[in-house]
Formats: structure tokens, C-alpha cells, sequence
């Protein structure tokens, strides 16, 4: 299906420039809030404990917070609505070592003149704990992007395999930005969102590089760029497609999939956004200024088809019997 017709190439790489300098200062003020403002860390990683309770009717914050600030325990726990107004979630600092019983029974007995209730669930997590995950997520995360380095360089070649994971750096910065601007909660689920996101950012740029590579073979154009603009425009409708495909999808999700998946939702849209405008507008310009040369790909994809025709030669002899 064709959403565009063209009669010549889009101008990508002549705005690449502008988008360049937009997205280095996107990065920069993603790592900027990243090591001024931080994280807000939820019970996954920092630790704590999250009750969740639904009560029959409209939950009381206030006899809530006002019987939390009651304990040793709690008192600086945070209370918020769940989804509904009948429904709320309790976060707290206080982890297993710090509570010697069980923290639903503690909970019932504390709230019991809040109104009727049920504890839906209650998660712990020790700061330990907590760590490693941390540790664990960041590991997962950085050897993700060195099994990409190591593809994309057998399958293509080593400037495309840098621009592919400067891309990748770019996109998951800004989504990390977005983050920390947005106070998202910080937990498994966003790992597994910006893990996602590196492999459907990786997706899209190969896409467009398979294009590119199959540009050099076939386009007499010796400019780069122009090849870029050409391979890139034909891919276009494709992209556009499988972006909105995706978008429209994550965005239900986020409208209607409730708290429980905010924060992956969020990640995701970013995400989306970012990662397919990445791969038309950061990775393909990188590929010009690494220095990629055309004459010489295409004299080594020359010399390669030689030998490749000199050994189907040579093998052909030995089968008929002249060798």
C-alpha cells in the first residue's frame, strides 16, 4: 500500500542539519535532568512497601493519611487514588526489616475506622533487592546495545552499526527525559518499555538501511545523500504505516489501559515518536558524517562479487572434472 507518490526524492538529509542540532540539545537536556533532578524510583528498585486497598465506596484520603501519620511505620507514606476514587494505592519507605508482622494485617487494623475495605495487594521489596535490580536492568540494557554493535556490524558495516547505536542512545535518552520531566514512576515496567524501544527503534533503522544499502547497489547517484533521499523516500510510506499502526495501539493502551500500565504506555508513546523519527532524521545522516564513502563500498562490494563469481568458476571445474 502507497500512502505517498513521488515524482523525485524527499529532501531528508537537507533538513538534517536543523534536526540534528534540535536533537543534541533534546539529549542534552535528557542527561541534564537525569543528573540534576534523577529518578523517581518506585518500590522495584528503591525499595518499600505498596498496599493497594479498595474500599466499597469513595475512599477518605484524608482518615487515611491522617491514621498512616499515626505510625512509626508509615507516617511518611504517600496515599493516591488508583483508577477510581473507590480505590487507592499506599507507597512507603518501610520494607520487611522494618515491619516485624504482616503489613495487611497491620493495615486493616490501622485503617479499620476508614470504612469497609479489602487489601487487593501488598508488594515488599528490600532496598538490596532493589539494587539489583537496578544493576541487573542497567546490564540488560548496555550488553542489548553491544549485541546490536556486534549485528549490525557483520550484517552491514562498522559506520552503520555506530549510526544505528547513536540512534539508539538518542531515542532512549529523550525517553528517559521525558521520564524524570513527566514524574513517571521508575519500575520493571518502564524497563521492559525502553527495552522494547531499543529493539523497535533498532527495527526501523535496519529497515531503512537495508534500503540504503540496496540504493548503493542500484542508484547511479554518487552522492550519498542523494541515495539516502531516495532510499528513505521509497521506504516512507512503510514507515508511516507501521509507526501509526503501533502509535494508535500504544495510545489505546494508554487512554484505557489504567494506572497499572501507565507507565509503560508513556515510555512506549515516546518512544514511538522518537524512534521513527530517529531513524529517518539521526541514523541516515550519521552514515555522512562518519565519513561513509561510496566510491570505496561500492568498489569492495565490486571486488566481492569477483571472488564470489571466481570460486562458482573454480567450483564449477571441479565438478566437471578439468581442475
Amino acid at each position: 500500500m502507497e500512502l505517498f507518490r513521488y515524482k523525485k526524492p524527499i529532501d531528508f538529509m537537507g533538513a538534517s542539519r536543523k534536526f540534528g542540532i534540535v536533537s543534541l540539545i533534546l539529549v542534552l537536556l535528557s542527561w541534564g535532568l537525569i543528573f540534576t533532578k534523577g529518578f523517581n524510583y518506585g518500590i522495584d528498585f528503591a525499595g518499600g512497601t505498596l498496599i493497594q486497598l479498595k474500599y466499597e465506596g469513595e475512599a477518605p484520603l484524608k482518615k487515611i493519611r491522617e491514621a498512616m501519620a499515626k505510625s512509626e511505620a508509615f507516617k511518611d507514606a504517600t496515599v493516591t487514588y488508583f483508577g477510581s476514587k473507590n480505590e487507592v494505592v499506599i507507597r512507603t519507605k518501610t520494607s520487611s526489616k522494618s515491619v516485624g508482622k504482616d503489613v495487611g494485617d497491620e493495615v486493616r487494623q490501622m485503617l479499620k475506622d476508614t470504612g469497609k475495605f479489602v487489601v487487593r495487594r501488598v508488594d515488599m521489596v528490600g532496598p538490596k533487592i532493589g539494587n539489583e535490580l537496578k544493576e541487573k536492568g542497567l546490564m540488560a540494557m548496555v550488553l542489548a546495545i553491544l549485541g546490536i554493535l556486534i549485528y549490525v556490524s557483520v550484517r552491514f558495516e562498522w559506520r552503520f552499526a555506530l549510526a544505528s547505536v547513536l540512534a539508539l542512545v538518542h531515542d532512549v535518552s529523550i525517553a528517559m527525559g521525558a521520564i524524570i520531566l513527566f514524574n513517571v514512576e521508575v519500575n520493571l515496567d518502564i524497563l521492559a518499555a525502553l527495552l522494547t524501544l531499543l529493539g523497535y527503534s533498532l527495527n526501523d533503522t535496519i529497515i531503512v538501511f537495508d534500503r540504503i544499502r540496496e540504493g548503493l547497489q542500484k542508484i547511479k547517484d554518487p552522492d550519498l545523500a542523494g541515495i539516502i533521499n531516495e532510499s528513505i523516500t521509497r521506504t516512507l510510506s512503510r514507515t508511516v504505516l507501521t509507526s501509526l499502526t503501533t502509535f494508535f495501539v500504544v495510545l489505546s493502551l494508554f487512554l484505557f489501559g489504567g494506572e497499572i500500565i501507565y507507565g509503560f504506555s508513556f515510555t512506549m508513546l515516546v518512544g514511538i515518536i522518537v524512534g521513527t523519527y530517529s531513524s529517518i532524521f539521526i541514523a541516515s545522516p550519521l552514515l555522512m558524517w562518519l565519513g561513509f564513502d561510496v566510491k570505496a563500498f561500492r568498489a569492495k562490494q565490486a571486488e566481492k562479487l569477483k571472488r564470489e563469481k571466481e570460486k562458482e568458476k573454480m567450483r564449477a571445474m571441479y565438478e566437471q572434472g578439468t581442475i
